[in-house]
Formats: structure tokens, C-alpha cells, sequence
């Protein structure tokens, strides 16, 4: 059953987005992703996160550029956790996006990840599926320690080898 929407305000954010897609392939998490824009489609949003809880979802994701104005729209529709993906944008550096998600009034709540973060926003649904399924929270466990061992392994690799061989080496 489909876990998670991905909602981007334009194809233009696909290129970040495909990101948290990636991410809960790799975790086995469905998910259902389209497009749609707070400004230019207002109603579709109403009704997609008004209609999220039917469909099974327990978490939206959405991202978007300039006004950004999408995962504010989506959360006040609906009762499931939703997080922001501020794109980075020439206009402003992104930081209107980013300003447009984290400064949400009280009692709508967006949880925002760093601009571009959408590796994050997906790993942030997985922590919140995990709360309430133990495979998907061991399986977020795993991936931690993975990610520890590659550190140590870097680590182990850099003091061998002294930091200009390493350097050559991946560079």
C-alpha cells in the first residue's frame, strides 16, 4: 500500500525530488509522486491532501521553488505529518522558499528540510513510518550503521595513507 506522496509544484523540481524516490525504493516504501501547484491548481491540492489519509498515505513530501507555498497548502488540508522540501531557486537564493516552509503559523506545522534536502525529506518519512512499524525502524537502523561503517572505513583509509595520497587517490 502506498505509504508516502511525493508532490513537486513543477517538473522542474524532479531532478531534486527523484531523490526521496530513490530513497524509499531503497527501503521498500511505496509511494505515489505528481505535480501540482499551489497557484495554479489550488483546487488539486485541496482535494489531493484532503483525500491523502483514504488513500493510505501517512506522509506527504512536497518541494518547491520561489513562493513555495505547496506544503503549507497540503498541511492545512490535512491531519498527516508533512515535509517541506525548499528548492533552490536563482531567485533569492532559494531562501524564499525556504522562508515560505519553516515560518508556517502556529497550528500548521510543515517540517522543513535544508534547501534541496530531499534525500533528508525522504529519510524523515521513514523515521515517522518507523515510529509505528518496527521492520521499517530496523531497517533505518541498519542504514545508520552503514553509514558508520563508511566513515570508519574512510577514516581507517586517511590515516594509512596520509591525506595527499588519499587525495590522489579520489580525486
Amino acid at each position: 500500500m502506498v505509504k508516502v506522496g511525493i508532490i513537486m509544484g513543477s517538473d522542474s523540481d524532479l531532478p531534486i525530488m527523484k531523490e526521496t524516490a530513490e530513497v524509499l525504493e531503497d527501503f521498500e516504501i511505496e509511494y505515489e509522486l505528481t505535480v501540482i501547484s499551489a497557484h495554479r491548481t489550488p483546487a488539486k491540492a485541496e482535494e489531493y491532501a484532503k483525500t491523502a489519509e483514504d488513500r493510505g498515505l501517512e506522509v506527504i513530501i512536497a518541494g518547491a521553488g520561489k513562493a513555495a507555498h505547496l506544503a503549507g497548502v497540503l498541511a492545512a488540508y490535512t491531519s498527516l505529518p508533512v515535509i517541506g522540501v525548499p528548492i533552490k531557486t536563482s531567485t533569492l537564493g532559494g531562501n524564499d522558499s525556504l522562508y515560505s516552509m519553516v515560518q508556517m503559523p502556529g497550528g500548521v506545522p510543515v517540517a522543513t528540510v535544508a534547501l534541496n534536502g530531499a534525500k533528508n525529506a525522504g529519510l524523515l518519512a521513514i523515521q515517522i513510518l518507523g515510529v509505528a512499524n518496527q521492520e521499517i525502524r530496523e531497517k533505518f537502523k541498519k542504514y545508520k550503521e552503514k553509514m558508520a561503517d563508511k566513515v570508519k572505513e574512510t577514516a581507517e583509509e586517511l590515516e594509512n595513507l596520509g591525506y595527499q595520497e588519499y587525495l590522489n587517490n579520489h580525486s
